[in-house]
């Protein structure tokens, strides 16, 4: 793909002035006064593929290439002439370079590090939009495109492949995929370097390293998404989770001054981001896909200077001494004060088998590529809420039909109404009351189940290859071992919900009664669906994470 010419591109001529704006002499002006001119000559390599450190440059004359490095050779990607400018969004998160960029002839430029472009795009409305909007759609159309750093070499048929492209996907970072059972090359590559199927999938990571079924921790580490973070200074906020409610939180507090990191062990969204469609969300009347929602927050939080870990989860709590602090990766963080957004899993069927075909046929999400995997299929979807339902209604359009299993009479009790007359409409969705799945079967991949007819008492086999679970929550609370009190579920309690009894037992130590979403711990908040009480609702959450921060202010002050 060359971005040299985009009205020439039938794919992007819809908002080529967007995503290669043209500054004004009076904008490039007032960049000037953060940044410094120097000149360039013809073949000068200003950011090399994969830097750590990549500085953000206008072009006053001349122009600035950027290519892709493979094994082939090189291919443009763009070309930035006077009065455009360089990067996309690791601009903001300040991750490693995904593109050799060179002086294509010689000229000047202006330069400035990302720490300016951060303040830029925070404080100069008109420009921060600018770039802002330049640098999202760069990467959309990366995206759109499989250009990136990255090769993933898999098997659809494969659990291990379809968690790293949902990591790489859901992380909004650009990969090309390859199948090996539809590409015989690679498999005849494969099998003269002896690649076993233990080994497959294989990533090719900033086109020299070779990672075997590597762990999205592994792969994170690979492409330096957390090497830009300090973690040793005392942050004022650090939020655990990156959920809507940690989001939320990160956003608030990030752009009130606040110092503040975000913890999350795998990707953006939580169990929201893996809503095919969310359609009661305000301000979304035609609906937004948890993916889409959860990197606009992201791409938010980023915006006002927040730094966030990914792939690497909290393990610990010190909450025995202040500062506070959090251990990640074997490192501790010291923090102020703490948002505790985990979430909650949905619950694994009670089947002995089921660790065998989770990611493959077993899935708890259903986004485009689960989607892709069963197209033309029937599935199970199992659960009765409003994600099973989301679920449902999304699957339908590519399926052939969608058993949805609920172990109730009905779904009046947990779903929006909405979403009850939308699968009682559609003919591709049936709807099986007091029935749940007790057996799975197969070999590499899910072939079989066994469904229980809990009136009846009778069961039968069924040939049905993907099974998607939405049922229940069970809260990310085992980290914190004690140092907050939990209700009977697990869940963390909060606020008025503590009773004297908890604040006796956590020796809660204040004069004050712990505020509205704050812990048994003075200063530790809760926030979404980890919390004992929450409604399970992307609104209620994103407002939750929006209100502890005012508390956090008054802890700070205290």
């Amino acid at each position: 793909m060359d971005l040299t010419t985009p009205l020439d591109r039938g794919e992007i001529q819809s908002r080529p002035d967007e995503i290669f704006p043209t500054l004004t002499e009076e904008q490039i002006a007032r960049i000037a006064t953060h940044a410094k001119c120097r000149t360039v000559t013809a073949g000068e390599v200003l950011v090399e593929e994969g830097s750590a450190t990549v500085p953000f440059f206008v072009v006053r004359a001349g122009a600035i290439e950027v290519v892709r490095v493979s094994a082939l050779g090189e291919e443009r990607v763009a070309l930035h002439g006077p009065g455009q400018f360089t990067g996309e969004i690791n601009m903001l998160s300040g991750r490693r370079a995904l593109f050799r960029m060179r002086a294509a002839t010689d000229g000047e430029v202006i330069e400035l590090h990302r720490e300016c472009v951060q303040e830029l795009v925070q404080t100069e409305a008109d420009l921060g939009l600018i770039l802002l909007r330049a640098f999202i759609l760069r990467r959309v159309e990366l995206l759109s495109h499989h250009m990136g750093d990255v090769v993933l070499v898999g098997s659809r048929h494969s659990r291990d492949t379809l968690r790293i492209q949902e990591f790489l996907t859901r992380n909004g970072h650009p990969y090309q995929y390859v199948d090996v059972e539809r590409d015989p090359v690679w498999q005849q590559l494969f099998d003269r370097f002896q690649v076993g199927v233990e080994d497959v999938p294989v990533v090719i990571c900033l086109g020299r390293n070779v990672l075997r079924n590597p762990t999205n921790q592994a792969i994170a580490d690979c492409l330096g998404f957390n090497e830009a973070i300090d973690r040793t200074h005392v942050r004022d906020l650090v939020v655990v989770g990156a959920g809507p409610a940690g989001l939320a939180a990160a956003v608030y507090a990030a752009s009130e001054g606040l110092d503040v990191l975000v913890v999350e062990s795998n990707a953006p969204g939580g169990q929201a981001g893996s809503s095919s469609r969310i359609e009661n969300y305000l301000g979304f009347p035609t609906g937004i896909s948890g993916e889409r929602l959860s990197q606009r927050a992201f791409t938010q939080a980023q915006k006002f200077g927040t730094d966030i870990v990914i792939a690497q989860a909290a393990t610990e709590l010190t909450c025995d001494r202040k500062p506070y602090s959090i251990e990640i990766g074997g490192q501790r963080v010291p923090a102020r004060a703490v948002v505790i957004a985990t979430g909650a899993e949905y619950r694994r069927l009670p089947i002995a088998n089921i660790g065998q075909f989770e990611g493959a046929g077993v899935y708890y999400g259903a986004t485009y590529m689960e989607a892709q995997l069963c197209s033309g299929e029937e599935v199970i979807v199992i659960g009765g809420g409003n994600s099973a339902g989301q679920a449902a209604v999304f699957l339908s359009s590519t399926v052939r039909k969608v058993h949805m299993l609920v172990r109730s009479g009905g779904l009046a009790a947990t779903m929006s109404r909405y979403l009850i007359r939308r699968i009682e409409e559609n003919p591709r969705i049936e709807l099986r009351t007091r029935s749940e799945v007790t057996a799975l079967e197969g070999e590499r991949h899910l072939e079989r189940v066994t469904v229980e007819d809990k009136e009846s008492g009778r069961s039968r086999q069924e040939a049905i290859r993907h099974v998607f679970v939405m049922m229940g929550a069970r809260p990310n609370t085992t980290w914190l071992d004690g140092c907050v009190a939990l209700d009977g579920n697990g869940f963390i309690k909060t606020g008025s919900d503590l009773t004297p009894d908890d604040l006796a037992e956590q020796r809660w130590p204040l004069t004050r009664a712990p505020h509205l979403l704050e812990t048994s711990l003075p200063g530790v908040f809760a926030v979404g669906d980890v919390r004992a009480g929450n409604v399970k609702r992307v609104a209620s959450a994103v407002g939750e994470g929006s209100i502890a921060v005012s508390f956090v202010h008054q802890v700070l002050a205290e």
